[in-house]
């Protein structure tokens, strides 16, 4: 492989890695401040023990985020250092924001919610975990806007040295692409979330233990996570990808497998494509839904590949269409099984009907997949572009940065990383398995005078 391509599969394996932590942290921080919102106003201290679990599931998540996290900026000025001289004055101002700003109030705030409810007031104990979540998200939208910048640049100009500089700093900030992205993202992030603390429920029920813990995480994880299955298809994803497809129809007729033009196009929900003949095998197909779906009449002309010129069509398209399609299949599944389990929770089924249980569990991995598929759509798509329409991927490496040296250092980090994620497994497993009332029971565990 020459230097290029495992430049981009060095920072594909570190950014996908990474993201596995931040994921379920800013979905975990509206959790936390639901049951910390809802202890305070019932003064219930099952709900103030349940936000002290997720709080340490929390922090540990938050500490392998940061420490994923680092490495990987830094290949900006290693792997990717011409992109980084030409349009550091862009994507340098919201990053640099998102550590000013936004990690240094969610880790402040973090140590007061995680140490500090003895020594501060309910509120500001309650506010704390309101602080958390808020400099979660406004990180988040952060990295967002840098990403939504490479795929659809606004309010900059180029300079006489041929680098980017901001014309408009709430032009950059409030770019529709990242208002439709981060919107998008913070549902799936929130997904996440919920199927983590109902799939620790479930197991809490299957095991028959800590049955009132079992039963607040259920009743919350199914009660957020119907809503934001729901809200991540329509509006977010539909909104999304009608702006995807307006500024980027080539991205959009791989994604699909769209090889020629066509009005009333048909939407392919599984095949293989071809790219060598241009032909789909073995399709199955709804007759002109996508045109439907994305102009909102059945009769639209979509535009496919034919449209634009090779070099212009993504690289990858294969991994392109499988990605997309497993990231619309998987939110397909998880609108099904929320919105079952949320029947059942009305009924007051849900904590017995163990087949339930056993999907919500079982299903617990998925939305990590479906995530890493959504970006993996969204990166892939913007392919060959670095910087939409601005810059190609192949003008942005470091070219003195050899090959051998990126396969060295990337073997390198799929070993830490691999140490790190035993860790990280090692260490929620004995969070789970204690359970939340472990320091309850260490009391009651030490006999009377």
């Amino acid at each position: 492989m020459d230097a290029l391509t495992l430049h981009r599969l060095h920072f594909a394996f570190t950014i996908t890695y990474h993201y596995l932590f931040p994921q379920l942290t800013m979905g975990l921080a509206l959790l936390i401040l639901i049951l910390k919102t809802l202890a305070v106003r019932r003064n219930d201290e099952r709900l103030h023990q349940a936000a002290r679990f997720w709080g340490k599931i929390f922090g540990i998540n938050f500490v392998m985020g940061v420490v994923t996290g680092i490495p990987m900026e830094f290949q900006f000025g290693t792997n990717w250092s011409q992109f980084a001289r030409v349009t550091g004055g862009v994507i340098g101002q919201p990053l640099a924001m998102e550590g000013v700003f936004s990690f240094f109030i969610e880790s402040a705030f973090l140590g007061i919610l995680l140490y500090g409810e003895k020594r501060v007031s309910k509120f500001l104990h309650w506010f704390s975990a309101f602080m958390v979540f808020f400099g979660s998200w406004i990180s988040g939208y952060f990295i967002i806007v840098t990403d939504a910048w490479m795929q659809h640049p606004v309010a900059y100009q180029v300079m006489a040295n041929g680098q980017y500089e901001v014309t408009s700093f709430w032009g950059l900030l409030l770019n529709p692409w990242a208002l439709l992205q981060y919107a998008h993202n913070m549902c799936g992030a929130v997904i996440t979330a919920s199927f983590v603390m109902a799939a620790t429920g479930a197991f809490y029920m299957l095991e028959d233990r800590f049955r009132e813990y079992g039963r607040i995480f259920l009743k919350l994880g199914v009660t957020v996570g119907v809503v934001a299955c729901i809200a991540i298809i329509f509006p977010t994803g539909d909104l999304h990808g009608k702006y995807v497809a307006r500024h980027q129809p080539v991205s959009m007729a791989a994604m699909e497998g769209l090889f020629t033009t066509e009005k009333g196009a048909n939407i392919v929900l599984m095949g293989q494509p071809d790219y060598a003949t241009g032909k789909m095998d073995n399709p199955l197909v709804v007759n002109d839904l996508l045109s439907f779906l994305i102009y909102g009449t059945t009769k639209a002309e979509v535009k496919g590949l034919d449209q634009f010129p090779k070099d212009q069509w993504p690289t990858t398209l294969p991994l392109l269409f499988y990605a997309y399609h497993i990231m619309a299949g998987l939110g397909t599944w998880f609108v099904l099984l929320m919105v079952v389990s949320a029947f059942l929770l009305w009924r007051g089924q849900l904590y017995t009907a163990r087949w339930a249980l056993w999907a919500l569990l079982l299903s617990f991995p998925l939305p990590y997949i479906a995530n890493t598929a959504g970006w993996m759509t969204a990166e892939l798509g913007r392919q060959p572009w670095l910087i939409y329409g601005l810059m190609r991927t192949s003008e942005g490496y470091s070219n003195t940065v050899s090959a051998s040296n990126g396969l060295f250092t990337l073997i390198g980090f799929m070993g830490l990383y691999t140490l790190l994620g035993l860790l990280f497994t090692v260490l929620i497993y004995r969070e789970i398995d204690h359970g939340p009332e472990q320091r309850v029971h260490a009391v009651e565990a030490i006999p009377a005078d």
